[in-house]
């Protein structure tokens, strides 16, 4: 495990960082609101009245929009705090966030976008339900697409209260209620539609304010003057070895661990598979991909710089970064905010710096909370509890897993058990454990049944829950006893750390899923052929799902204008 990692696990969370000047300010305060009523605005503006703008924004979204909501959908507080956070504190170990984060977009693009889209479907979860043909594969795909929104919005509504103290003072708890209760809002007001809307303004905010606080802070100190990604290189000499040295707060097991974890989970987010399935076409899905991660590196890049400057002014201003009396959680989850302020720069700027955050952290809850809401009013209400339930009924259930959701995120974010960066990191191993496996052998092996997706997903979910209850609960529940490593089960940690669990876990369910397949009888020639269509050269309509055409003469049908199949003179809608 990390040292901070380790920290999070022995000991409650500090809530509140000192170093930040947490009080009212006027103009940023102003500046915030009005961001706020502009999603509010825009939120109602595209409101929702049927299920196909809800889910999929009525698969209307083109590559370049598609790539900024992807990039906002995608850059949470975990990016935006969370990542200068965690190569803050714990130096080298941090990079591997980058990595992980960065690098899974490229399986995405190869392996899954075109792929995804399509299959044509609505949610995650409805992919695996119909593509294995079972309810209870798909029960199990829904539930942990909300147990995946539950913990990585937790660590949103904790960047949002770190970063609202220093806009509108008060006390940490006012500002997670605010903030999370005009998300939850809006949300439920605009669904898919209009958080695409209000996902593709939210990334030009967090971008430019992002980037601007980092060339002020790398200019205004002399850090760096056009160049601070590859500048702060320089500036690593004069900090401290936990830093710079490579495994000083982890090793490489650890290292390799998170990264993998962090590259298999954002192969199988489902708030960001969605994504594929609001576009107009494969094609629009592999460049909305490629604008998507365009638009991430311009971030993830200069992460790395942020870190360095904070760190050396708060070396400088405030007193040792490491060490028991060291820099805190609560302070490293508000770095970027925190050196813009040690820099001395006007305080309506370090206010657009801190409304980036607050930006960063309501995109993602949006794609988080529309792809839970999803998994409970169309995979779980209307696909196995009312197959006759109106587009009404579907909506009302949404709409309350929205507010049921954010109630509990609330709740759970008011004493949270980790670092943002962190938390939203147990979500990337649930995912990758869970569902990854069954989007890529679903996609790219037609033998892969039903029995063998129920046995390979249980597997994974019980080594993420076992990782969880043996390293994160102990600390918080009274009657779990933990060593000095912070671990019920030191020899599980090491193997499956709650942060990186899918390093060793992924293969187990790769493996479990394959040899209960082969063991079982093989999928029907129905599915088959949709897979194959999956990988057919041939275009399909907007509108159009694989199974749709493969019922079409085995899916070598034309298609015409308005996204129907012809097949020996049939028409298929």
């Amino acid at each position: 495990m990390t040292a901070v990692a380790g920290q999070a696990a022995l000991e409650p969370l500090q809530l509140l960082p000192d170093a930040l000047n947490a009080s009212f300010k006027l103009v940023p305060a102003i500046m915030v609101s009005l961001m706020l009523l502009l999603f509010l605005g825009i939120g109602y503006a595209f409101r929702v009245a049927d299920t196909e703008d809800l889910w999929v924004a009525g698969r209307s979204i083109g590559n370049v929009e598609n790539g900024m909501a992807i990039g906002a959908n995608w850059m949470s507080a975990a990016s935006y705090l969370g990542m200068a956070a965690l190569i803050a504190l714990s130096g080298y170990y941090g990079l591997a966030f980058v990595v992980g984060w960065s690098t899974g977009y490229f399986i995405l693009l190869i392996f899954l976008a075109a792929q995804m889209r399509r299959f044509g479907k609505y949610t995650a979860p409805d992919f695996v339900g119909d593509r294995f043909d079972s309810d209870a594969a798909r029960a199990i795909a829904a539930l942990t697409t909300i147990l995946i929104g539950f913990v990585y919005s937790v660590g949103q509504a904790r960047g949002m209260g770190l970063v609202g103290i220093y806009v509108f003072g008060g006390d940490y708890v006012t500002m997670v209620v605010l903030l999370m209760a005009i998300t939850v809002g809006y949300l439920a007001l605009s669904g898919m539609l209009g958080a695409t809307k209000n996902m593709a303004v939210q990334y030009v905010i967090l971008i430019v304010a992002f980037l601007a606080g980092l060339y002020a802070v790398g200019f205004s100190q002399g850090y760096s003057t056009i160049a601070p990604q590859i500048e702060y290189g320089a500036l690593l000499s004069q900090l401290d070895a936990e830093f710079t040295e490579p495994f000083a707060t982890g090793g490489i097991y650890i290292w390799v661990a998170t990264a993998f974890s962090l590259i298999v989970g954002t192969c199988g987010l489902p708030h960001v598979l969605v994504r594929f399935y609001t576009v107009e076409s494969e094609r629009t899905a592999r460049w909305s991909t490629v604008w998507g991660l365009f638009f991430i590196c311009l971030l993830y890049l200069s992460a790395p710089a942020f870190a360095a400057f904070g760190t050396d002014l708060y070396a400088n201003s405030v007193g040792d970064v490491y060490g028991a009396s060291g820099m805190s959680g609560a302070e490293g989850d508000v770095i970027v905010v925190i050196a813009s302020q040690l820099a001395n720069l006007p305080t309506w700027f370090v206010g657009l710096v801190a409304a980036g955050g607050i930006a960063a952290a309501i995109a993602t809850t949006a794609g988080l909370f529309i792809a839970a809401s999803s998994a409970a009013a169309h995979d779980i209400y209307t696909n196995i509890i009312n197959p006759e339930a109106s587009q009404r009924q579907q909506l009302l259930v949404g709409r309350a897993t929205i507010v049921g959701l954010g109630a509990v995120v609330t709740l759970f974010a008011l004493d949270p058990p980790a670092l943002v960066g962190e938390l939203v990191s147990y979500a990337f191993s649930l995912a990758g454990l869970v569902l990854f496996p069954m989007f890529f052998l679903g996609l790219w092996w037609e033998n892969a049944n039903r029995q063998g997706a129920l046995a390979g997903m249980t597997t994974g979910l019980l080594i993420w829950v076992a990782a969880i209850v043996n390293e994160v609960l102990p600390a918080y529940v009274g009657f779990l006893s933990a060593g000095e490593s912070g671990a019920i089960v030191p020899l599980y940690a090491d193997i499956f750390p709650a942060i990186g669990a899918a390093l060793a876990g992924t293969p187990i369910v790769f493996a479990v899923t394959i040899l209960v397949s082969m063991a079982t009888a093989e999928p029907d020639e129905e599915i088959k052929r949709i897979v194959r269509q999956c990988h057919s050269p041939e275009p399909m309509g907007q509108q159009q799902s694989a199974e749709e055409v493969a019922a079409t003469d085995g899916g070598t049908d034309a298609v015409t204008d308005g996204g129907k199949s012809v097949a020996d003179g049939a028409t298929e809608d």
